[in-house]
């Protein structure tokens, strides 16, 4: 059983994923067998070399950290809301409440042998004052981490950067980011936390999590990689193919569209974007595709040009376009794309290019 979880786990192990939080073992039976083979098949994939940490989310309550505890993880993620619209509204209850909820949890998690993080549900939201009396106070009791989260997604890069900057200015334990994504900005909020301090990012493949998911973990490595310039330690030429199985095991393709793992993120069709790509890929790439596991491709419908004409039918049929047939041949892709509304397919090519010749190909 749970096949796919545990194939998960591995791909996530194999590609330099060193953390992993596997589930909520108190939803139910199932949860609590799916994180148990999870901690199985980690084991199993590193047992000759530094261990995946394997980690349960738990709520600031006892049986959760102990349902947690007997699954066999190396550590427990605590989580309670701080902000006073959920304390008020969702618990009915006080501030002393929440601190007082979060240590029993913290003391039941270290008599258990347990590493443990203390979330903050709703950070974002949190007054500053008691944030940081709560982080505090984690601090005390020996946490491991401290996790800030935004759980509406309401956060932007701004305010990001000058809480986190706040939190690791005033308390002592490294902090990691869990970032919704419900303005599109969950990876630029991450990439603001990161620049203010944080030492860790909670993400996942292709974005998926809460309503409009979380920062996706592709998204986050190739930033890093990128635009900061920072090593990694994943295999990032491999996440197409995580990508692609975690889709098939959840059921939900990948948009076409999708930043750094989407088919269309190496799909030129413009001539300008092109030509100029044929003559140096890093005119218009960002990064080489290789550099995700995907392939370029040089599309061509309505916004071509004939540079990507004749490299198509060169490189995919043998034919080499002279100028005059190109011009033509191009006249008619673009009528015919227009009329399609989509670019044209390769037999779709080659039955114009028959057409113009008069059959005689």
């Amino acid at each position: 059983m749970y096949k796919r979880q545990r194939q998960i786990a591995t791909l996530l192990a194999e590609i330099g994923v060193n953390a992993l939080e596997a589930g909520f073992p108190a939803l139910g039976v199932e949860e609590k067998e799916c994180v148990r083979a999870v901690v199985d098949e980690a084991v199993r994939v590193n047992g000759d070399g530094e261990p995946m940490e394997i980690s349960a989310f738990a709520r600031a309550r006892l049986e959760d950290v102990r349902d947690a505890a007997l699954r066999g993880v190396h550590a427990v993620v605590i989580s309670i809301s701080t902000s006073d619209i959920h304390i008020e509204r969702k618990f009915r209850q006080s501030r002393q409440w929440v601190l007082d909820q979060m240590r029993k949890a913290v003391e039941e998690a270290g008599r258990r042998g347990l590493k443990y993080t203390v979330s903050a549900e709703d950070a974002s939201r949190t007054d500053p004052a008691f944030l940081l009396e709560y982080y505090g106070l984690a601090q005390s009791l020996g946490a491991s981490w401290i996790r800030y989260c935004d759980s509406l997604g309401v956060e932007y890069p701004y305010t990001t950067y000058r809480r986190v900057k706040l939190i690791r200015q005033t308390v002592g334990v490294p902090l990691e980011m869990h970032m919704h994504n419900d303005f599109g900005m969950a990876t630029a909020n991450v990439l603001a936390g990161i620049r203010a301090g944080a030492r860790s990012v909670v993400a996942s493949i292709g974005g998926l999590g809460e309503r409009t998911g979380n920062s996706p973990l592709e998204e986050v490595a190739m930033a890093l990689k990128h635009l900061y310039g920072v090593p990694v330690g994943i295999d990032t030429s491999r996440l197409r193919e995580v990508a692609e199985y975690v889709a098939r095991a959840s059921q939900r393709a990948i948009p076409i569209w999708k930043a750094i793992i989407g088919t269309n993120v190496f799909a030129h069709e413009s001539g300008i974007h092109a030509d100029g790509i044929l003559k140096n890929p890093s005119s218009y790439e960002a990064f080489s595709p290789e550099d995700v596991g995907l392939e370029r491709q040089i599309v061509v419908g309505k916004h071509s040009g004939s540079s990507a004409l004749v490299h198509k039918f060169k490189g995919q049929f043998g034919i080499e376009l002279d100028e005059d047939t190109a011009s033509r041949l191009l006249e008619r892709v673009r009528a015919t794309a227009v009329e399609l509304k989509r670019p044209l397919f390769s037999k779709e090519l080659m039955l114009l290019y028959q057409e113009l010749q008069g059959g005689s190909e």
